[in-house]
């Protein structure tokens, strides 16, 4: 073989590597019942798992291997075998769970149960439910681990504040106002703010973790929801389910660079682990808009399910 060949075949080798590494995205279909599985290098969907009943939170393991689904209609958070869809466990939680988000260490998984009003910590090797956080706010939504999961952010759909739960202590130290109907949260990648959107009043509250403080509001989009912060912390993207846009902003001073459309009632959303691709689960459009973080322009819409409420990657 000659070195032409030798390097073109070493070029088409790492080629497959660089492929075989891209991220995973996942797409939970709340009116389907069934979970999506999207090659994040070509935006298609690979594989549909049916899950049953009525997914929603959703959230991937550190390794990619697990996949854990609240289901509302079982009242119990579902782990599945990542790449076949495969039950494995099922863990009772409370009426219609919310929002999961798993610490940094992927060990415990924090599952918002709205009508118990309750925040529930599972241990993921064990499958159980190993402390329950009564929640000051009414219908908890979404329970976000800080980088260093000293605390544990709650919002809830009826309240006007953030729930901050003290982890050492598992229970709600302060309560932090933000406006009504509080959503989704995101922290800054050294844990030192966190973003926080409020459905009711169009904003976006910034808290600066240290002194439990707002720091900023910024006015964003109708119906603001779903966040998410890019690795290096540098933008935090908003979802505003009225405007059917996603919010851009600098966090260098706060301030929204870019409205992108997206699609109908966007909601939840994710973002590769090298900050290059947003994913946006529309649940009007039956569809995941992929966001292109570079030049803040949708590139492109993958049919899913019906009504995706959320998305997980790493």
């Amino acid at each position: 073989m000659g070195f032409s060949w030798i390097l073109i075949a070493a070029l088409l080798a790492a080629s497959s590597l660089s492929a075989a590494a891209a991220p995973i995205a996942y797409a939970s279909n709340e009116g389907s019942g069934t979970v999506s599985m999207i090659d994040t290098t070509t935006d298609k969907v690979t594989a549909t798992f049916n899950v049953g009943g009525k997914p929603r939170g959703i959230a991937l393991s550190p390794d990619g291997k697990r996949l854990y689904l609240s289901d509302q209609t079982a009242n119990a958070v579902l782990t599945v075998d990542a790449a076949t869809g495969a039950a494995l466990t099922r863990t009772a939680l409370g009426k219609s769970p919310e929002g999961i988000y798993l610490s940094s260490d992927g060990k415990l998984l924090a599952a918002s149960v709205e009508e118990d009003d309750q925040v529930m910590l599972v241990d993921t090797a064990s499958g159980k439910v190993v402390r329950k956080i009564k929640m000051r706010g009414k219908n908890p939504e979404h329970a976000v681990f800080s980088p260093d999961d000293r605390w544990l952010y709650v919002s809830s759909e009826e309240a006007d504040s953030v729930d901050i739960v003290d982890l050492g202590k598992g229970e709600v130290v302060q309560s932090v106002k933000v406006g009504e109907r509080p959503r989704g949260i995101g922290f800054l990648p050294d844990g030192k703010r966190a973003y926080v959107a409020a459905e009711h009043a169009d904003t976006v509250s910034v808290i600066d973790v240290a002194t439990m403080q707002v720091i900023a509001s910024i006015k964003a989009g109708s119906r603001s929801n779903g966040v998410t912060v890019r690795p290096d912390g540098k933008r935090v993207y908003v979802s505003a389910g009225g405007d059917g846009t996603v919010q851009v902003i600098d966090t260098a001073n706060n301030a929204i660079i870019a409205v992108i459309p997206v699609g109908k009632r966007p909601w939840n959303m994710a973002i590769t682990p090298d900050g290059s691709k947003l994913y946006v689960a529309c649940g009007r459009s039956n569809a995941i808009a992929v966001v292109d973080t570079a030049t803040n322009a949708k590139t492109a819409e993958i049919a899913v399910g019906a009504l995706p409420w959320g998305v997980a990657l790493r």
